[in-house]
């Protein structure tokens, strides 16, 4: 399969390596918002092509796929965008997938699979997200173009994982959020609140003023014990290692996230994690940010 990959930072890299862990796939062209730093990650890759315009990349004899490890705002950072992306998925029937890793994690994966068993059913998701960011900088400490932001890029795999495991939609949503940063324009600091049909509740707690532990951590409180996911780690309640090596085929979420994109275009259906699945996750943050707004 040949494929495209538009995004030269710190995803677009963890994406070639996925994808030279699943084989069988090759990237014909890697896109980039400046050439330099683009033809640099192509020739650690073995990219023959490179360009910053990706339709010039589309058009490269073959392309089947594309994946676009791009800035937020450029995807859908608003509910306007969002409903732009599934209409028009709707009206060409191609494979549209959007990359909530969360899902394919073996950590919630195994979570996923106990409760669909019915051994399970969450009471509450206690989650955190937790950076220290006070300038444009990427996962790498690079230096970027774009701001990130903590609703629309990083609460939304939180709210999309709470649906995801509790099976039901969001019926109530509220937030909360800190002063806005005098440069960057962004709420430094936000809380969530969601609650489930089945009753569940999520309470996500995000932060770019927070110097350390970084990262993401979720603690399950369920009826039948607590769990505590860090990535692809997890622990139970006290602190004793589950595991979960034996729940996919790798234990690299991307990788897995990958493999189920270009799985869904080889069988032609939907993937897990399609555009219309994950729809009601951004209807949820749109309600949040007039919430927010309002506020403000």
């Amino acid at each position: 399969m040949k494929v495209v990959l538009a995004g030269g930072g710190a995803f677009g890299a963890k994406h070639l390596d996925a994808i030279k862990a699943i084989g069988g796939v090759e990237v014909v062209s890697l896109v980039g918002r400046t050439l330099e730093p683009t033809r640099a990650l192509a020739a650690k890759y073995g990219i023959g092509h490179v360009t910053t315009d990706l339709s010039e990349a589309l058009g490269r004899p073959g392309v089947e796929a594309a994946i676009l490890a791009t800035p937020t705002p450029l995807l859908a950072d608003n509910w306007a965008d969002a409903q732009a992306v599934a209409n028009l998925q709707r009206r060409t029937g191609l494979i549209c997938m959007v990359g909530h890793t969360r899902r394919f994690n073996p950590s919630h994966q195994w979570i996923h699979k106990r409760i669909a068993q019915g051994e399970l059913a969450i009471q509450q998701m206690d989650v955190q997200t937790y950076f220290f960011r006070r300038t444009n900088i990427n996962a790498l400490g690079q230096p970027r173009s774009w701001t990130d932001h903590l609703l629309w890029h990083h609460a939304a795999h939180t709210v999309d994982l709470f649906t995801y495991q509790t099976r039901a939609p969001v019926t109530m949503a509220h937030a909360l959020q800190g002063p806005i940063h005098p440069t960057l324009g962004i709420a430094m600091d936000m809380s969530i609140q969601l609650k489930a049909a089945s009753g569940a509740i999520c309470t996500l707690s995000l932060s770019f003023n927070n110097d350390g532990p970084l990262g993401t951590f979720f603690r399950y409180i369920c009826d039948n014990g607590t769990y505590i996911a860090r990535y692809d780690e997890l622990v139970d309640g006290k602190e004793r290692k589950i595991d979960v090596s034996h729940v996919d085929v790798s234990s690299n979420g991307i990788e897995l996230q990958d493999r189920e994109f270009f799985a869904a275009i080889r069988e032609r259906r939907e993937p897990n994690a399609s555009v219309a699945q994950v729809l009601p996750c951004y209807r949820t943050l749109a309600d949040l940010e007039r919430e927010l707004t309002t506020e403000r």
